[in-house]
């Protein structure tokens, strides 16, 4: 039986909606067929590599278009479809259902709502200066990034972490502190107290907007899967430009968090991209409202 919503009287025409999934591929083209190619050719990336492996989404699925849940949209049966085995037949076309998320995943959708909305009304710190890489090379044999150089020595690298302190708040950047990094933290940090420490500032707090994304697609809209993506992706860069690493020979500028200019210019770039997570954030948190109140 055709599936039924009160949206099928404002379906999306065919015309309208191949249009809006070209835009999303335009998006988000040039990252996933850089990524495709270099990994066709082992070419490492140390900034967007990222992206794409601590990041399990795959550069043929951040491709596929969805206009997300319970939106109608046109079309013969034989039409193809990007998420086929979550689209069901409309009397007016196509479409994914919420109802159709899976029960089992509903804890999961009550706790990131949660989260989201706990991370939109916590205060702020902009005092980490971005040192979390910093201590993940602090004191150690060797480093994360093999591929490309430190800019700056290991003398350098302790007198940063041991003068300006450690001050991250995101488990998932603190657990991969050196074991001479850990007790430096202002306060240890486990994977059960995320939602209590998580706050919006934190670069990788932004980042992981596109996890809880890509986590729901196809239920979640496309375009806002590319717009968490997209702004990962800036995040990202601020990250390494603001690491110890040289990566002046793939085109990023330093952030020199070791001077005081440099950390002022961090907190400006901290600042500029947690005030771009908050609306990719918000419509997050409506969508996962959306789906909870489908339940």
């Amino acid at each position: 039986m055709p599936w039924e919503s009160a949206n099928s009287t404002n379906a999306l025409p065919v015309a309208e909606w191949l249009k809006q999934r070209e835009r999303h591929r335009e998006r988000v083209h040039p990252f996933t067929s850089d990524r495709v190619q270099r990994a066709s050719s082992a070419e490492p990336n140390a900034v967007y590599d990222f992206l794409f492996t601590y990041y399990s989404f795959r550069p043929s699925h951040l491709e596929r278009w969805s206009p997300g849940a319970d939106v109608v949209f046109e079309g013969p049966e034989d039409m193809p479809l990007d998420w086929p085995s979550d689209t069901v037949r409309s009397a007016h076309g196509w479409v994914i259902p919420s109802s159709s998320f899976p029960q089992h995943r509903v804890r999961y959708l009550e706790w990131c709502h949660h989260y989201l909305s706990s991370i939109a009304v916590r205060t702020p710190s902009f005092s980490c200066f971005g040192l979390h890489e910093w201590a993940m090379v602090y004191k150690a044999p060797g480093v994360r990034h093999s591929q490309v150089p430190l800019r700056v020595s290991s003398e350098q690298v302790a007198q940063a972490v041991e003068g300006l302190g450690l001050r991250c708040s995101h488990y998932d950047a603190f657990r991969f502190f050196t074991p001479d990094a850990v007790p430096l933290n202002r306060q240890p940090l486990s994977r059960e107290a995320t939602s209590e420490h998580d706050q919006r500032a934190c670069i990788h707090v932004t980042m992981d907007l596109y996890k809880f994304a890509f986590k729901i697609a196809p239920w979640c809209p496309s375009d806002l899967i590319a717009d968490a993506f997209l702004l990962a992706a800036e995040a990202r860069r601020i990250d390494m430009r603001a690491s110890p690493y040289d990566l002046e020979g793939m085109g990023f500028a330093p952030i020199c968090i070791e001077n005081p200019e440099g950390r002022l210019e961090y907190v400006q770039e901290q600042r500029r991209i947690a005030e771009l997570a908050v609306p990719v954030r918000s419509r997050l948190i409506r969508t996962y409202e959306m789906l909870l109140a489908k339940r």
